[in-house]
């Protein structure tokens, strides 16, 4: 520092003086603009909180909707099984049964009805898979499966006795 007497002022005290100033060229307030503030820091903070919130519930919904679909799909392909096991048997009986899926699928319990429709020998077959637990229905699948009827005397057979004969002819 350099002292000297300010001679316009006639004080009769120094005056203290800096020989040189340094400019700095990003101006005299930079120190200011150097670092993050804490308020920057809070609001980047708080959206990744939001994002990272965002990207679980996304997750979560996802993982959720997987689930249901396996359960959709495994109780679809039961009902399915046990309408091909209908089919299989060759013949329907109106009425309704219920039954599990054993051990290997304790989650599921299926329940089925069949009803005459208005055709003689066509069936309404309906089967519904249910939670086996809170016993709300996954799945309902509704079909048709036609048993021809019994045959009565009034068959074409009776009335015709020679194409019985040639069916009688064929199987031997």
């Amino acid at each position: 520092m350099n002292v000297s007497m300010d001679r316009a002022s006639h004080h009769p005290f120094p005056v203290l003086r800096p020989r040189c100033r340094k400019l700095n060229p990003k101006g005299p307030h930079s120190h200011l603009h150097s670092a993050f503030s804490l308020v920057e820091i809070m609001v980047a903070i708080l959206i990744l909180g939001v994002a990272l919130v965002g990207l679980v519930q996304g997750l979560t919904t996802a993982l959720g909707a997987s689930k249901e679909s396996e359960l959709q799909t495994t109780a679809a392909l039961l009902a399915a099984g046990q309408i091909e096991t209908l089919r299989a048997e060759g013949y329907l009986t109106d009425g309704s049964k219920e039954g599990d899926c054993g051990d290997e699928l304790p989650r599921y319990q299926w329940r089925q009805t069949i009803s005459p429709a208005a055709i003689n020998g066509l069936h309404e077959v309906e089967v519904v898979v249910e939670n086996s637990k809170s016993g709300q229905s996954i799945y309902e699948l509704r079909t048709f499966l036609f048993d021809p009827p019994p045959a009565s005397d009034d068959s074409p057979s009776k009335k015709n006795p020679d194409k019985s004969k040639k069916k009688a002819g064929k199987k031997q």
